[in-house]
C-alpha cells in the first residue's frame, strides 16, 4: 500500500508540476499586463506540436527541438502577441472588455491555425522532454522558476519597475519607466512557461488541438486560488490538487454515486475552478468597475435582411450532403441569438452558453427517449418545448454570479460552469451513453426539418427583438452602457441580469435542441467549452447587439468548416477577434467609417440662413457676470447652450410626495472605512423638503462617501440613513430611486447607445412616474427637445450630456435631488440657466443636496452650506457667513 501511495504521489506531482507552470505564467503575465491570457493553453498546444513537428516530422534530436520551441518559439510568440495585438489596446484605452475578447480570439486563432496545419485527428507520439517516471525534474524546474521569478520582483530594479506598473502603468510611465519594454518580457515569460507545460503535458494526454488548450485552461484555478499574485501559494496549490487527484484514483465508490464521485475524483482540478471562480473573493474588480465603452449603434441597412432571408431560404434548393450541413445553421443561430441577449444587449460576458446548447440537445433526447426521470416519453417537438423549459431556470448558474461580478471575474465564472457542465455531465457514460435522438413527426428529411427550423428561428428572432425593443430593451442597454447609472436611474439591475442570463440559456437550449436534432444524436463534442469561446468571440467581432451579425457568424462557421479541413472559420474569427480594438462597432461599421464622406456644402441660400441664425443667436444670449469664462474652461458649443427662457417656460416637474407627506433625507452618526481609512467619521446631515444644501470641503474630505452612502452605492460601516420615518440604509441604489431620490454623476452617466429621448424615458419609466408628460417636460427644461431628443448621446459634447443626465433624473419626478458637481463641463449659459431651475425646484418643495467645488456658484444657490474635512463637518450654517469664516480663516493660516 505504502509503495501504491508513493507512485501515486509521484504521479500526482509530476500532474500539478504542470499546473504549477500554468499558474507561474498566468500570475507573471498577469501581473506585467494586467490581462490574463486565455491563449495560455492555446500557446502550449501550439509548442507541443512544434516540438513533435522537430522531432518526429523532421528528425531533430530532442534537445535541439525543445531549444527552438521553448527559447525561440514561444518567448518570440509572447513578444508579437504583446506588440501587435495588447500594446494597441493598451493605447487605445486599455478597455477590458475589449482585452477579453482579443485574447480569446487569440486562443481561437491558434487553435484554428493548429486544426488547418496539423489536422484535428489527435496524436499520441509527442516526444517526452522530461520521463513520467521521474517527476522530480519537473518539479525541480518548477520550484527554480517560481523562486527565480519571486527574486527577480522582489529584489531587482526590472522587479521594482514590474510593481510600479501593476499599481499604476500611467503613473510609471510619467515616471520613466518603460511599460511597454515590461509587458513584453511578461509576456515573453508568460509564453515561455505555457510552452513548458505543454511539451511536458503532451505524452501523457490527447494531443489535439482542442483537448489540450482546454485541460491547460482547466488548471487556471491555481492562479485564481493565488489571487492572481502570491507565486508560492499558487504551486502549493498546484502540487496539492495534483496529488489529492491522483490519490483519489484509488477509490472505488459503489452505488447510484459511483460514476459522479468518479467523475469529480478524475477532475479535481475542474472543481477547484468552480470554487476558485464561484467561491473565493473574485479578481479582476478594478477592470469590473469601468464602464463599457460603447458608441452609438450602427443601424442596419434595411436591404440586409431582404437579403439575409433570400440566403437562408437558398438552401431549400440544396439536395444531398449541402442541405445536410444547412440544416445546422439555424440551429446554431438560435444559439448565437442567446448571446445578443446576454453579451450585445444585456452587456454581460458569458462564456458557457456551450453548456445551456449542450443541456439542452441532452434533454430533448432524454425526454424523447424516456429516460428523463420521472416523465414519460415524449414527442420530439414537446420533449423539445419541455427541454427549453427545464434549462431556462439553470442560467441562474451564471446568472446569480453576474450580480456580484463583472468583466474578468464574471469571464471566469462563466467559463467554469461550462467548463464543469461539459466533465460532469457531458462527458459521463450515465448520461449519454447509447442515447440518440430523431427528428419530429413529419419533419424527418432534411428539407422539411429545414422548413422547421426556420420557423423556430422566426420565433426566436422576435423573442430577441422584444427584449431589445421598448422598457425592457431601454433597461438593458441601460445596463450594459453603464451600470451604476442604470442602477441610479431606477433599474433593478441584479433582477435585469438574472433576466437576461435566463432568457438566454433558453434561446441556447432551443438551439442546442435543434442541433442535436439535425445531426440525429446528441454529440458531447458539439457543445465542449472550447467552442462556447468560439461562439462568443464569432458574436462580438461581428457585433454583439446585431441580430443579423449572430446569424451571420452562424453561416460562417458552419459553411466555412464544411470542406475538407477544419479550422478555417476558427481562424477568421480568431483575425477578427485579435483586431477587435479597431472594430468596435463589427465589420459594418468598420467599412462604413472607411467610406469616404464629401464635405457638406451649404448653397447660397443655406448661408444667407446660416447668417441671419448666428445673429439672432447672438440678440437673444442672456448677459453674464464672466462672458466667456466658462465657456472657455468647458469647451461646449455654443449651439447647445439653453435658452435661459426657454427654460424658464418650460416649469420644473412636479416632485413626488411620499405618502407621510415631504421626507427628510437624514444621516445620523455615519461612519465608512476603506482597508482600515476612515473616509466618515460621525456625520449627521439633513437634507430638507424646499431647500437647496450644499456640501463642500477639499479633496479627500469625504464628501463622495458621503454622497454615495445617501444615494445607495456605498453601506456605512456605523450609523442609518434615513428618509423620513423609514430606515433605508441598507436599501440599493435603484430601491432609493423608486422612492424618489434620485442621483447624478461627478463622472458623466449616460447611456451612449441609447437617444437623448431614450435616456430622459429610462429616467421616467425605472423612477416609476405616472405622468406621461414627464419626459417631454423634462426635455424642454433642459433644452434638449427638437432635433437633439433623436440624436444618439454618444455623439453629443459633455456639456448637453451633463443636460441629458440631469433631464434623466428629473423625469422621474423625485422628491430628493443628491447633484454630484452639476455645474462640470457647462459654460456660463448653461449654468446661469440651471441654477434658475434648481431654485424653482426648490420652491416648489424638492429637497436638493449638492456637491460642488464652485464656491461662486454654491454661494448664489445653497440655502446651506456644510463643510467637511477628514470625514467630519466642521462648519455648518448660510453661505455668507461659512464662506467667510473659511476665508477668515485661510488668512490667519
Amino acid at each position: 500500500m505504502s509503495s501504491l501511495t508513493y507512485d501515486l504521489t509521484l504521479a500526482g506531482l509530476s500532474v500539478g508540476s504542470a499546473a504549477a507552470l500554468t499558474g507561474v505564467g498566468l500570475i507573471v503575465t498577469y501581473r506585467a499586463t494586467g490581462v490574463l491570457n486565455f491563449a495560455h493553453g492555446a500557446i502550449a498546444m501550439v509548442c507541443a506540436y512544434a516540438l513533435r513537428q522537430c522531432v518526429v516530422e523532421w528528425g531533430w534530436p530532442l534537445w535541439a527541438g525543445a531549444v527552438v520551441t521553448l527559447l525561440i518559439l514561444a518567448p518570440v510568440m509572447g513578444v508579437v502577441l504583446e506588440r501587435f495585438v495588447f500594446r494597441p489596446l493598451s493605447v487605445l484605452g486599455g478597455d477590458p472588455a475589449q482585452t477579453l475578447v482579443a485574447s480569446i480570439g487569440v486562443f481561437v486563432l491558434l487553435v484554428g491555425g493548429a486544426a488547418l496545419l496539423w489536422g484535428q485527428g489527435a496524436r499520441d507520439d509527442a516526444p517526452e522532454l522530461v520521463s513520467a517516471e521521474d517527476p522530480w525534474g519537473q518539479l525541480a524546474v518548477v520550484l527554480v522558476l517560481a523562486a527565480g521569478v519571486g527574486a527577480v520582483i522582489r529584489w531587482t530594479h526590472f522587479g521594482r519597475e514590474l510593481r510600479a506598473v501593476v499599481d499604476d502603468r500611467g503613473l510609471a510611465v510619467l515616471g520613466g519607466i518603460d511599460a511597454d519594454r515590461v509587458a513584453a518580457a511578461g509576456w515573453a515569460f508568460g509564453a515561455f512557461t505555457a510552452g513548458l507545460t505543454g511539451v511536458l503535458l503532451a505524452p501523457f494526454v490527447r494531443l489535439d488541438p482542442y483537448g489540450l488548450p482546454l485541460l491547460v485552461m482547466e488548471v487556471v484555478a491555481v492562479a485564481v486560488a493565488a489571487r492572481m499574485r502570491s507565486l508560492p501559494v499558487a504551486v502549493v496549490v498546484a502540487l496539492g490538487i495534483g496529488v489529492a487527484q491522483s490519490q483519489l484514483t484509488r477509490l472505488h465508490p459503489s452505488g447510484r454515486g459511483e460514476p459522479l464521485l468518479q467523475a469529480v475524483g478524475a477532475n479535481l482540478f475542474v472543481v477547484a475552478l468552480l470554487v476558485a471562480c464561484l467561491a473565493l473573493p473574485r479578481i479582476g474588480t478594478r477592470d469590473g468597475l469601468l464602464p463599457r465603452t460603447a458608441t452609438a449603434r450602427v443601424p442596419t441597412p434595411q436591404g440586409a435582411w431582404i437579403v439575409a432571408v433570400i440566403l437562408f431560404l437558398i438552401p431549400l434548393g440544396f439536395a444531398g450532403s449541402d442541405l445536410h450541413t444547412s440544416v445546422q445553421v439555424p440551429a446554431l443561430g438560435v444559439v448565437l441569438l442567446s448571446l445578443v441577449v446576454v453579451t450585445g444587449r444585456g452587456g454581460q460576458i458569458s462564456l458557457g452558453q456551450a453548456a445551456y446548447a449542450g443541456l439542452g440537445a441532452l434533454f430533448t433526447a432524454l425526454l424523447a427517449a424516456g429516460r428523463f426521470p420521472g416523465l414519460p416519453r415524449l414527442p420530439e417537438l414537446a420533449a423539445l418545448a419541455l427541454a427549453v423549459v427545464l434549462v431556462a431556470p439553470l442560467g441562474l448558474l451564471t446568472g446569480w454570479p453576474a450580480i456580484t461580478r463583472r468583466g474578468l471575474a464574471l469571464a471566469l465564472a462563466t467559463f467554469a460552469v461550462g467548463v464543469g457542465v461539459s466533465r460532469f455531465v457531458f462527458a459521463q457514460p450515465y448520461a449519454t451513453s447509447g442515447l440518440s435522438l430523431d427528428r419530429p413527426a413529419g419533419f424527418e428529411g432534411d428539407r422539411a426539418y429545414y422548413v422547421l427550423e426556420l420557423t423556430l428561428l422566426t420565433l426566436a428572432l422576435l423573442a430577441t427583438h422584444a427584449l431589445r425593443r421598448g422598457r425592457t430593451g431601454r433597461a438593458l442597454a441601460a445596463m450594459r452602457d453603464h451600470e451604476s447609472g442604470a442602477s441610479a436611474a431606477g433599474v433593478r439591475v441584479p433582477a435585469l441580469k438574472l433576466l437576461a442570463f435566463v432568457a438566454g440559456a433558453a434561446l441556447a437550449a432551443l438551439g442546442g435542441g435543434m442541433l442535436g436534432m439535425g445531426l440525429r444524436a446528441f454529440d458531447p463534442t458539439a457543445y465542449d467549452p472550447v467552442r462556447g469561446l468560439l461562439w462568443f468571440a464569432a458574436v462580438v467581432v461581428l457585433g454583439a447587439d446585431s441580430t443579423l451579425g449572430a446569424l451571420t457568424a452562424a453561416a460562417l462557421l458552419v459553411g466555412l468548416d464544411a470542406g475538407a479541413r477544419g479550422g478555417v472559420a476558427a481562424a477568421l474569427v480568431g483575425v477578427l477577434a485579435v483586431l477587435v480594438g479597431r472594430l468596435p462597432g463589427g465589420p459594418y461599421e468598420a467599412v462604413r467609417r472607411l467610406r469616404p464622406r464629401r464635405a457638406a456644402r451649404l448653397t447660397a441660400t443655406g448661408l444667407g440662413a446660416r447668417r441671419r441664425l448666428q445673429r439672432a443667436l447672438r440678440t437673444a444670449a442672456p448677459p453674464t457676470t464672466d462672458p466667456g469664462s466658462r465657456a472657455a474652461a468647458s469647451g461646449a458649443p455654443r449651439q447647445n447652450q439653453p435658452p435661459a427662457s426657454h427654460a424658464a417656460d418650460s416649469g420644473p416637474p412636479p416632485p413626488r410626495t411620499p405618502a407621510e407627506g415631504r421626507a427628510v433625507l437624514t444621516t445620523h452618526h455615519l461612519q465608512a472605512r476603506y482597508d482600515g481609512f476612515t473616509a466618515l467619521d460621525g456625520v449627521d446631515l439633513t437634507v430638507p423638503p424646499g431647500r437647496i444644501t450644499a456640501v463642500i470641503g477639499p479633496n479627500g474630505a469625504g464628501k463622495t462617501t458621503l454622497f454615495h452612502c445617501l444615494a445607495g452605492t456605498v453601506r456605512p460601516s456605523r450609523g442609518r440613513v434615513r428618509y423620513g420615518d423609514r430606515d433605508i440604509t441598507r436599501l440599493p441604489a435603484h430601491a432609493r430611486t423608486r422612492l424618489g431620490i434620485a442621483r447624478t454623476f461627478q463622472q458623466l452617466a449616460v447611456f451612449p447607445t441609447l437617444t437623448v429621448a431614450e435616456n430622459v424615458r429610462v429616467g421616467a419609466e425605472q423612477g416609476g412616474t405616472t405622468d406621461p408628460a414627464a419626459v417631454d417636460r423634462a426635455l424642454r427644461l433642459f433644452a434638449l427637445d427638437g432635433p437633439l431628443r433623436d440624436a444618439p448621446a454618444a455623439d453629443l459634447p459633455t456639456g448637453t450630456l451633463r443636460r441629458v443626465e440631469l433631464a434623466r433624473a428629473l423625469a422621474g419626478t423625485p422628491s430628493v435631488l443628491l447633484l454630484d458637481e452639476p455645474a462640470a463641463g457647462l459654460d456660463t449659459a448653461e449654468v446661469t440657466a440651471l441654477a434658475r431651475i434648481l431654485r424653482a425646484l426648490a420652491a416648489d418643495g424638492t429637497a436638493l443636496l449638492v456637491v460642488e467645488h464652485d464656491l461662486d456658484l454654491v454661494a448664489g444657490l445653497a440655502d446651506v452650506v456644510h463643510v467637511m474635512t477628514a470625514g467630519r463637518i466642521i462648519a455648518s450654517g448660510p453661505p455668507a457667513d461659512v464662506l467667510e469664516t473659511l476665508d477668515a480663516r485661510e488668512t490667519a493660516v
